[in-house]
């Protein structure tokens, strides 16, 4: 009871406030005269463009840095909610530790650590699909295509053997988190078992958080149908029948994409 309660009056109210903070900050910024870095126009105009100059490898490194901050404000609003799980499990393990504050947040710091990695490996694999577009005509002329590709992969990931697997340790924190707490380094520990656990969360999500790419990383309407489309496939008990229609609807969305441009 004593953990239900703390859960009802701790865990909830400084998630949905995190979250709700990081969805605010969202708007704002998309609502802002610099809600064009959103969809990665870093080097236009504005102070992102000063600093790309200024710096020294700055048309790499600021954009990098920029995305990567980016991202892990995308992720902190569509995946700190579906992550309740783990921090319950998490707390419960910790009760007795007078450092449990800290042990949270170290694991809340490896989780978007891993996310702000893969952010930036996207952020290389946007670039690289840039360069592409702009040396070969043809990619130009049917930009359309990579939508469609990113749609598709999205779609045909959905009944991959990897992505349930991924979402069976997302599903069951609790059993995760006893599995590889080892108790030893507490602080190290809880920092590489946020990390651990978001691995897995990528694994599965990877695919649906490329699908920014395709519909504009600045469109809060589609991180918001996202982020509860992810929260569902992982915490609800009934989760795990919606990946195969998702799938099939992504699947149908890249068709007829292709159909419309042929």
């Amino acid at each position: 009871m004593a953990g239900a309660s703390r859960h009802r009056r701790v865990f909830l109210p400084v998630l949905t406030a995190l979250a709700g903070l990081a969805w605010l900050a969202l708007w704002a910024w998309a609502s802002s005269p610099y809600g064009r870095y959103l969809d990665h126009g870093w080097t236009s105009t504005g102070p992102a463009a000063l600093l790309c100059r200024v710096v020294p490898g700055g048309a790499v490194l600021v954009p990098a840095v920029l995305y990567a901050a980016t991202w892990i404000l995308m992720t902190t609003a569509m995946m700190l909610p579906s992550t309740v799980p783990l921090f319950e499990a998490f707390d419960r393990l910790a009760a007795p530790r007078p450092d449990r504050g800290q042990l949270l947040t170290l694991l809340g710091l490896g989780y978007l650590a891993v996310w702000g990695g893969f952010g930036l490996l996207a952020h290389g694999l946007h670039a690289v699909l840039l360069a592409g577009v702009d040396s070969v005509p043809a990619l130009a002329w049917h930009g359309w295509m990579i939508g469609a590709a990113t749609i598709a992969v999205a779609g045909a990931f959905q009944f991959s053997r990897l992505k349930h697997r991924c979402l069976e340790k997302c599903r069951t924190p609790l059993s995760f988190v006893i599995e590889h707490w080892r108790g030893r380094a507490q602080a190290l520990q809880a920092f590489l078992l946020g990390a651990h656990h978001a691995l897995f969360c990528v694994g599965c999500c990877w695919a649906l958080m490329l699908l920014m790419f395709a519909v504009g990383a600045g469109s809060l309407g589609w991180m918001l149908l996202l982020a509860a489309v992810m929260a569902v496939e992982k915490n609800m008990p009934w989760g795990r029948r919606v990946s195969a229609p998702l799938g099939v609807a992504l699947l149908a969305w890249a068709a007829v994409l292709v159909g419309s441009n042929l």
